[in-house]
């Protein structure tokens, strides 16, 4: 074999060694960029579901935020509007106290604290009230007035029970039911 021959065996070798090995790294290089992109795309498509899962709760967030606020709104409007209804009933039976069944009232009021506490019992009221309940309830009758809108309050004869029928105790005890009457 000829020295040419032999230089000329090991160029050709060599060139296909080094086509072989610009091919191979061709190879990885397309398939590092491929991959790359593979991972680039799915990172941006994890950022944007992450983005709108975050958009969404927040969303939900700011709805669920703005449907209390509605509700909480509503309450309030509906609180004044039944706070206003009861100012509303507690002026009539104001007015009720000048009308002329209001004696006759207070006369049953009577009539039920004796059946409750005895004959001997102490009955006390509005100034306004004081001949009219001295009259029904002669020497029981303590003058000492409480300030109430209306009625009277009964105490036993040893002070140890005591009946409360005015008009404002009877509105705090059926105040609930009242509610209700007015908020339908």
């Amino acid at each position: 074999m000829t020295l040419e021959r032999l230089v000329a065996e090991i160029q050709s070798k060599g060139a296909a060694e080094l086509e072989a090995a610009q091919h191979s790294h061709a190879q990885q290089t397309a398939q590092l960029a491929a991959e790359r992109d593979r991972r680039v795309k799915e990172l941006r498509e994890a950022t944007a579901r992450q983005a709108q899962e975050e958009s969404n709760r927040e969303r939900q967030r700011r709805l669920a935020g703005a449907k209390m606020q509605a509700r909480k709104l509503e309450y309030e409007a509906r609180e004044r509007a039944l706070g206003s209804s009861l100012h509303g009933a507690r002026q009539l039976l104001g007015e009720y106290t000048h009308s002329s069944d209001y004696p006759e009232v207070l006369r049953r009021m009577y009539g039920f604290a004796v059946d409750r506490l005895g004959k001997d019992l102490r009955v006390t009221g509005r100034v306004e009230d004081a001949s009219l309940l001295k009259s029904i309830a002669g020497r029981g009758f303590d003058p000492a007035p409480v300030p109430i809108l209306g009625g009277l309050v009964a105490e036993s004869a040893d002070r140890d029970r005591r009946l409360t029928l005015s008009f404002d105790e009877l509105l705090r005890l059926h105040e609930s039911r009242l509610r209700e009457l007015l908020a339908s």
